[in-house]
């Protein structure tokens, strides 16, 4: 009687024990295929999903792996492709691919001169998405510093559909991806960042992707460790903070206050650095254990600045931004007309210039 009724109980625990981890979306094994996959190339009795009756490639209910990503993912659940370039909404870390879309960017000088102009699709990485109207690269045919096809560029050349462990799903070292048929050779860096579920997100000074180790030899898997050429002057990445990088880190607030700052409320979402020790929370400075790193001035995605940049490199004062391209004006830290470009906040080059305002 006494085990009749344990085992009774033990199927009741079974039958309540929560689903939400057996039916992860992208978890392999145990992952939800059809949110994804279509069986016969039909969508349930609406018949056929490609009017060719041949089907997307891997049985996909879209005609490429970037447009599936983003009926889910462009604007919800990581909000990565904004409906309007002009408003993207608050950024959450890794920028935004709306901007691949942008007429120009180019607010350096004569930038509103149609033969100067940069086009959107050298605002980051051009993914490839039929349903939004990008195509691939028109200046680059593999990634710069390397040779991942253009050609093949989306969604899932960075992270694995079918799951894994590592930060966002990002590809390993011992990693294939089949976009590219492209094998990665360094591991995943290791991070924490904001809930992807959570709409209501955004990145702060205080609430932040937190960077631990291994972003720049991530990057390089695909762009090559041309950053630590020696033979060439190149700025440093992956490496360690000087004491005086750390000490003008802690110290800049703007170029208002360019040696007033509070180093334990130094850190700013602008400017990230990697460090062992970070926290989505964190604060402060850099130490001696701190890296600048490939995601210190650039973003993952997409900025409305050329090569995705964190900061528009093309202008020296942030009120520039925007003037002559009519593109986005990018949020700054510093809310002041005067600041210039936020290379200062490492290597504060303003500092004992005749102050010009």
């Amino acid at each position: 009687m006494r085990r009749s009724v344990m085992f009774a109980l033990l199927i009741a625990a079974m039958v309540c024990l929560p689903l939400s981890n057996a039916l992860a979306f992208h978890d392999e094994g145990v992952a939800y295929c059809a949110g994804c996959h279509t069986m016969h190339n039909t969508n349930g009795n609406n018949g056929l999903i490609d009017p060719s009756g041949t089907g997307f490639p891997y049985l996909l209910k879209y005609s490429n792996a970037t447009d599936l990503c983003l009926s889910c993912h462009a604007t919800s659940r990581g909000k990565v492709w904004a409906a309007d370039p002009m408003n993207p909404g608050a950024e959450r870390g890794p920028g935004n691919f709306a901007f691949l879309l942008e007429d120009n960017i180019n607010d350096g000088r004569n930038g509103n001169l149609p033969a100067n102009f940069i086009p959107g699709w050298r605002a980051g990485h051009t993914v490839i998405s039929p349903s939004r109207g990008t195509v691939a690269d028109a200046l680059n045919t593999i990634s710069p510093g390397g040779n991942y096809p253009a050609s093949a560029l989306g969604c899932t050349s960075c992270h694995d559909p079918h799951g894994n462990e590592h930060y966002r799903l990002l590809y390993g070292a011992g990693d294939h991806a089949e976009a590219g048929n492209f094998n990665y050779v360094n591991a995943a860096p290791v991070a924490l960042g904001l809930d992807v579920h959570d709409d209501a997100a955004f990145e702060s000074d205080v609430n932040h992707n937190a960077y631990q180790s291994g972003m720049s030899a991530w990057c390089a898997n695909c762009h090559g460790n041309f950053h630590n050429n020696q033979n060439q002057y190149r700025h440093p990445s992956g490496v360690g903070m000087s004491s005086s990088v750390q000490n003008t880190y802690g110290i800049y607030a703007g170029t208002m206050n360019q040696n007033g700052g509070t180093p334990s409320a130094s850190y700013i979402a602008d400017v990230p650095f990697e460090d062992p020790d970070m926290t989505m929370t964190y604060t402060g400075s850099p130490d001696a254990n701190s890296k600048v790193s490939c995601i210190t001035c650039h973003r993952a995605h997409a900025t409305s600045a050329q090569n995705s940049g964190r900061w528009d490199f093309n202008v020296t004062f942030f009120e520039d931004d925007g003037q002559n391209s009519g593109s986005y004006v990018m949020p700054q830290t510093y809310n002041s007309l005067n600041q210039r470009s936020l290379c200062n906040k490492c290597h504060n080059k303003d500092a004992g210039d005749h102050n010009p305002f």
